[in-house]
């Protein structure tokens, strides 16, 4: 089987099911979004090395991506089940892994960043801008259709996640952050 079909010539493209939708279709703009995410998660993991103790958790990011992605693709009315996971357990692994990453630095996530650093710190943050613009795609989405609520929660979790190992690139390295100001919930707590 060759790799083009020129069945999107025209600007439309197959959903999980056959159905077909143009090419700008919020859901395949979402998708497409996450694919591009999952894209910039590689070429972080490319710059880390094969021996670096983040791989085998961005491994299994990777992977669930892609079944999200896989899911995102299948409307709601298709009658075709999908056969991939559905990695559900994503919002608590990314918020164990946060935990594990926090109690590990030597100072608290209390401000606003400006991104950059080093090169993996960029990266990440690259990855976590990119995972927003794909949450805010995913809730056109879900105004649209239904989505698992495992997917809103999971993707919204992986950007928390890039900021902490933003923070956790730079704090091992001992390069100073470029705070921004501190978090809104950290300034009402600020006495007058």
């Amino acid at each position: 089987m060759k790799i083009y079909t020129k069945k999107g010539d025209r600007g439309t493209t197959a959903l999980f099911g056959g159905s077909r939708v143009d090419k700008d279709d919020v859901r395949v703009n979402c998708y497409g979004t996450l694919d591009e995410v999952n894209s910039t998660i590689g070429l972080l993991r490319a710059k880390l090395g094969p021996e670096h103790e983040w791989q085998p958790k961005l491994h299994k990011i990777q992977k669930d991506m892609m079944d999200m992605m896989s899911h995102l693709a299948r409307p709601s009315d298709c009658k075709k089940e999908n056969p991939n996971p559905k990695p559900e357990d994503g919002a608590e692994f990314c918020e164990q892994w946060i935990d594990e990453l926090e109690a590990a630095m030597t100072s608290k996530s209390d401000y606003f960043l400006l991104p950059g650093g080093n090169e993996i710190s960029a990266l990440c943050h690259v990855v976590r801008t990119q995972m927003r613009r794909g949450e805010r795609l995913l809730v056109t989405l879900m105004k649209a259709d239904h989505v698992d609520e495992y997917i809103s929660a999971y993707v919204n979790r992986l950007s928390d996640l890039f900021f902490i190992l933003a923070r956790a690139e730079m704090d091992k390295m001992g390069v100073a952050e470029e705070k921004w100001q501190l978090f809104l919930y950290k300034r009402k707590k600020q006495p007058e």
